[in-house]
């Protein structure tokens, strides 16, 4: 099966990987603006919070998802993990996964693919997903 590269995905791509018994993420499709590509939903005390990896993506009409940077202004890691901590802390489980978690939101890492599959292969490793 051949699936997009998303941020934070849902329990629903997961399951996906689950059940299939080979699943590719494809890195060379276009990229599409206002996808979970580079967005995500959190839900929190006061309900859903959308969360927004800036980028920039070079000049031409169509851009490879593999071409497509991360944006360095802004701050936006220390806003998605502190929401992710406001949102979660206070869960089960979170301690033990926070660790893991928050050098995504401390490091610098060029293209959002990279991102995305780096964060998709520490899920997966959580999930027991090969």
């Amino acid at each position: 099966m051949l699936l997009s590269s998303f941020y934070l995905a849902p329990v629903e791509y997961y399951s996906v990987f689950f059940r299939a018994s080979s699943t590719v993420i494809e890195v060379y499709e276009n990229y599409q603006k206002q996808s979970y590509r580079n967005r995500c939903n959190i839900v929190g005390a006061n309900g859903s919070m959308a969360l927004s990896i800036p980028v920039e993506k070079p000049s031409a009409v169509k851009c490879r998802m593999k071409d497509v940077r991360i944006a360095d202004h802004g701050n936006w890691r220390h806003l998605h993990w502190n929401a992710i901590v406001s949102a979660y802390s206070s869960t089960p489980f979170f301690e033990y996964y926070a660790d893991e978690l928050q050098p995504f939101y401390e490091k610098r890492i060029p293209f959002l693919v990279d991102f995305n599959l780096q964060l998709h292969e520490l899920i997966c490793g959580w999930l027991r997903i090969e």
